[in-house]
């Protein structure tokens, strides 16, 4: 594809823009990019998700628009819309593809060339946030994406997502020090499938160890910005393309989730504030 000029930027409407970071691979991180936008979503805010996981491009299934088509206008892509009120965007590389199981088996230039076309191509229009889904690790995709992101002036800080385990908040250490040595603050760390809620009596247990991101934001010197259980209701809704926070108002990992969006707005509005810096 050849890429087109877009003068005004892609992301001159857009008010904040969040990577959302994992050192590795299955700790939930697209799962928790979707919750953050449908929380955004419902805190009234404008959302937008750049689904940038090239090779595991699977936000369109958990917002159930698995099957939409990209068109373009005058100035790019235009986005796929969640709900009618078009408050929650979505681009991914999941509608560019043939077929759903098709493999994305290409070498660096191209993915390099992709990620440069969705962060400059893309007719966003007002958004007040801007999610940005990311590979798991460090790589080029990552370099690539700060890079345009920067040509832009648009990247806010990230948003690191870890499980409770060593093996996972190790990887994130050294996700950390990327964002640092890439001029990225850190706005802060989740701890993801922190305990499992049983489906009959709601109790919670620590199948998996707990603390792991708290200890690691202490280390850090980052703000640990909440705990999110294994629900098999979150679970659920993300396999079927339900809205978890609007199903289960009353459920304890809708109030976790709910306190780290608050937290995440204010450290994005006042990030002075912020325990990192």
């Amino acid at each position: 594809m050849e890429q087109k000029v877009n003068d005004g930027g892609s992301l001159s409407q857009v008010e904040h823009v969040l990577l959302v970071l994992s050192g590795k691979g299955g700790v939930g991180k697209s799962t928790i990019t979707a919750e953050l936008a449908l929380a955004l979503r419902h805190a009234g805010k404008k959302v937008g998700i750049l689904d940038v996981d090239l090779c595991g491009p699977s936000i369109p299934r958990m917002l159930k628009v698995a099957d939409a088509n990209v068109h373009q206008c005058d100035s790019g892509w235009v986005p796929v819309y969640a709900d009618a009120e078009k408050s929650l965007a979505l681009m991914s590389i999941g509608f560019l593809l043939d077929n759903p199981d098709e493999a994305v088996v290409w070498r660096g230039p191209k993915k390099t060339a992709m990620i440069g076309q969705f962060v400059s191509d893309v007719a966003w229009g007002e958004l007040d946030v801007l999610l940005v889904d990311t590979p798991p690790g460090t790589s080029d995709e990552h370099l690539a994406i700060l890079e345009n992101l920067k040509k832009q002036k648009k990247v806010d800080g990230a948003v690191l997502v870890t499980t409770p385990q060593a093996v996972s908040t190790g990887d994130v250490r050294r996700e950390a020090t990327f964002c640092k040595k890439t001029g990225i603050r850190i706005v802060g760390i989740i701890e993801n499938m922190s305990g499992f809620v049983c489906p009959h009596c709601s109790e919670c247990s620590n199948i998996f160890s707990k603390g792991g991101g708290e200890e690691l934001a202490k280390l850090i010197g980052s703000t640990f910005l909440g705990s999110v259980p294994l629900d098999p209701q979150l679970s659920a809704s993300v396999e079927e393309g339900k809205d978890f926070l609007q199903s289960f108002p009353d459920s304890a990992t809708f109030s976790s989730i709910s306190s780290i969006t608050k937290t995440i707005l204010t450290s994005l509005q006042n990030p002075l504030n912020d325990g990192e810096m």
